[in-house]
């Protein structure tokens, strides 16, 4: 909150104030000015102050003779993201978020923050990391440092930077080393509430433990992923296709090292392919989909995510994939924790 609060001035406040707030906030430098009751009236730059002194304002007018009246703002709860886009595109640097009353909740930086997606998070953070003993004897998977942070870190750090406020981790083996490490989310100005296993439940059974989901789609993903996918992109495709559902899924191609003959029922050959590549699309644990689903879901059951894709398909519920372009590794075994702590020195996350 004090992110915000460092760029909201109130309406009776002086001139003086605004430049002296102005300077303070350096590259950052734009107030939006707001009433006694955090409604937005304007926004004041430097360069608004400047415009106002050569027409022969002065110290002691009021701010509100400089302003500009109708600034640039996004809802909070909306979907946004393609407003944000073009903001950046026109070189906005800071946007402010006002709720149904006009108060100014949130800004968005484009510094720290790229866009805001409206889904809650809800990240499988539970399991016991059994493939990675003895690492994980005394840590939980999750806390495991891949160079200097843990691997959930890097998740949760880039939800923020896309704007997914609202997150819960799902956790049962050590899981109060996660409580203890995060808290409640505030030192990242996060919203982070704990579901707790009291046994265990599945990629998604506990999923219905999550209190008051605020948004109309909820991100589930597992927390020992290393990855960079474009989270904005892949909201963007979800919503595009109206599904009820979007998989991330990573490619994995097999070669074969011989000709491969096609051939029909008479066993008679159609086609030579010479060594041939197959490409396969495989489930990246990062999922997409409308809170309505969750319906589906057996209450205090152990529940996969697979039984719930499977459930879908047999009501001819909308799936769909999204490919994952860049990078990711599941870290499930010691070759792959002895390979992410390589990657990551050449990674940006």
């Amino acid at each position: 909150m004090e992110a915000v609060i460092k760029h909201i001035i109130q309406e009776n406040e002086s001139v003086r104030d605004a430049l002296r707030r102005l300077d303070q906030l350096a590259s950052d430098a734009i107030l939006f000015v707001a009433n006694k009751d955090n409604k937005l009236i304007g926004s004041l730059t430097d360069g608004d102050l400047r415009r106002g002194f050569i027409k022969g304002l002065g110290f002691e007018d009021s701010i509100l003779d400089f302003i500009q009246p109708n600034p640039s703002f996004i809802r909070e709860y909306e979907n946004a993201v393609n407003k944000l886009e073009e903001y950046y595109k026109r070189n906005f640097k800071i946007v402010p978020v006002l709720n149904k009353e006009n108060q100014i909740v949130d800004i968005v930086n484009f510094r720290t923050r790229t866009t805001i997606i409206p889904v809650d998070a809800l990240l499988m953070a539970g399991g016991e990391g059994k493939r990675l003993r003895p690492l994980t004897e005394h840590t939980p998977k999750p806390l495991l440092k891949v160079g200097d942070k843990p691997i959930i870190e890097y998740n949760i750090d880039r939800l923020a930077q896309v704007g997914i406020k609202n997150i819960h981790l799902s956790i049962n083996y050590l899981g109060e080393q996660l409580e203890n490490y995060f808290g409640n989310g505030s030192s990242k100005a996060l919203n982070i509430k704990y579901i707790k296993e009291s046994k265990p439940m599945g990629t998604v059974g506990s999923v219905l433990l999550a209190e008051k989901l605020q948004h109309e789609d909820v991100l589930i993903m597992n927390s020992d992923l290393l990855t960079n996918i474009d989270f904005a992109d892949f909201y963007k495709t979800f919503k595009a296709s109206d599904a009820d559902m979007a998989v991330a899924a990573t490619s994995y191609n097999v070669d074969i090292p011989y000709a491969i003959l096609e051939t029909d029922d008479a066993q008679r050959i159609r086609s030579l392919k010479e060594k041939p590549r197959y490409t396969y699309f495989s489930n990246a644990g990062i999922y997409l989909l409308k809170k309505s689903v969750l319906d589906f879901i057996p209450k205090d059951t152990f529940f996969d995510i697979t039984d719930l894709m499977d459930k879908m398909l047999a009501m001819d519920r909308k799936l769909i994939t999204f490919p994952i372009n860049g990078y990711w590794l599941d870290i499930g075994k010691k070759e792959d924790f002895k390979k992410a702590q390589e990657d990551i020195k050449h990674l940006k996350l």
